[in-house]
C-alpha cells in the first residue's frame, strides 16, 4: 500500500481526514493517511486563497516522497482562486458543475504526476453535513425549526452536493442558526451522520474516496 497525503484548505477538513476518512481508509489497508494544510506564508497554514500555494506544497510532496505515494487535494469550489488555470475560460463555458471537473482536469494537466489526484468539493465542506439530519438534530435538537429548515433544503436537491443556488451549504446553515462554527461544530456532526452515510449520498466525494482506495493498492 502506498502512503496518502491530503492537501486541505484548513482545520475542518484536517481534522475530518483525521477522525473520519483516515479511519475508514485504514479498513482497506491504507494506514498512512496524511492531512496537510496549504501554507500560505512562511509559518502560516489553512486557506486557499492562492492556486500556488496550492501546487507549492503539492510538488513538495511529491518531490520528497518517493514512488510510493499518493497525493490529493481537499479543497472547496466555493471561492475557489481566480488564478487557478484557465479559470476565466472555464467560468465562462461551463455550468458550476460542470466546470469542477474542468477545474480538477486543468490542475491535473499543470502538476502532471502520475500520483496525483486533484479533488474539490461540490460546493463546499458543509455540503456533506446535509448527507444526513442527524448530525443537525444532534446539536440542535432544541430548535426544532433549523432541523426543519434542513430537512426542507435536502428535499429541494437530488443530493447534497447540488446545494448551491447562488447560496452555499454554509449560508443557508447560518440563515437558520446563528449558532453555527465550522471548526467547532462540522466534524462533531459529521461523526453523527457517520462516513458510509456521506459516501453514499455524495457521489463525487464517493468516487474520490473510490479512486483514492484503487490508486494507494
Amino acid at each position: 500500500m502506498k502512503r496518502l497525503f491530503i492537501v486541505v484548505e484548513g482545520q475542518t477538513e484536517e481534522e475530518f481526514v483525521n477522525v473520519l476518512l483516515g479511519p475508514y481508509l485504514n479498513t482497506f489497508g491504507i494506514y498512512s493517511v496524511s492531512a496537510t494544510k496549504i501554507t500560505t506564508t512562511k509559518g502560516y497554514k489553512g486557506g486557499f486563497v492562492n492556486y500556488q500555494h496550492l501546487k507549492n506544497d503539492v510538488m513538495r510532496l511529491l518531490n520528497e516522497s518517493g514512488k510510493d505515494v499518493v497525493v490529493t487535494t481537499f479543497v472547496d469550489f466555493f471561492r475557489l482562486p481566480t488564478n487557478v488555470p484557465n479559470f476565466t475560460t472555464i467560468s465562462k463555458k461551463f455550468t458550476k458543475k460542470n466546470s469542477v471537473y474542468e477545474f480538477e482536469k486543468v490542475i491535473a494537466k499543470d502538476i502532471d504526476d502520475y500520483r496525483f489526484i486533484p479533488y474539490i468539493q461540490m460546493h463546499e465542506f458543509e455540503a456533506l453535513l446535509f448527507s444526513s439530519t442527524k448530525g443537525f438534530s444532534a446539536y440542535y435538537e432544541n430548535e426544532k425549526n433549523v432541523i426543519k429548515g434542513v430537512t426542507k433544503i435536502m428535499d429541494e436537491f437530488s443530493n447534497p452536493e447540488d446545494i448551491n443556488s447562488n447560496k452555499p451549504p454554509s449560508y443557508r446553515i447560518k440563515e437558520l442558526t446563528t449558532n453555527y462554527d465550522k471548526i467547532i461544530y462540522g466534524n462533531v456532526m459529521a461523526l453523527e451522520i457517520g462516513i458510509a452515510n456521506i459516501i453514499k449520498e455524495c457521489p463525487r466525494f464517493k468516487i474520490w474516496v473510490q479512486e483514492l482506495i484503487a490508486k494507494c493498492k
